[in-house]
């Protein structure tokens, strides 16, 4: 299992690789909490919020990152595999970034859909 240390060394690596482009505006940058957060649609605590992208009047937008919730769905891969893990959440995230700088919202309704097919699980 992975450190929070560890995990901030590499998502500095993997945010490091991305195009300048994709910071546009991003003036709160990237950070990583060391919580477990879910999701508030969550039945018995079993979906967890890796990321999320923040738009705050007085934050700015930023990325968050929560280690706890890393380690709880991923704790057990490999390095390698935590850091793909921990890749694809950053780009998920930055989508949602420059989809609202394009007025677009294709990924929130992606995220909704996908939601409502976990609460349809649930409750079937």
């Amino acid at each position: 299992m992975i450190s929070i240390d560890e995990m901030e060394a590499m998502l500095d690596e993997l945010a490091m690789g991305l195009p300048s482009d994709f910071y546009k505006d991003l003036n709160g940058g990237i950070m990583v909490l060391p919580e477990v957060k879910y999701h508030e649609k969550s039945v018995a605590k079993d979906l967890c919020v890796l990321g999320e992208y923040h738009v705050d009047g007085r934050l700015g937008r930023y990325i968050v990152l929560y280690y706890g919730s890393f380690i709880q769905v991923h704790g057990n891969l490999s390095d390698e595999r935590m850091k793909e893990k921990l890749n694809s959440t950053l780009k998920h995230e930055f989508r949602h970034h420059l989809e609202s700088l394009a007025g677009a919202k294709d990924l929130e309704v992606l995220d909704a859909n996908r939601i409502a097919d976990y609460m349809d699980r649930k409750s079937g």
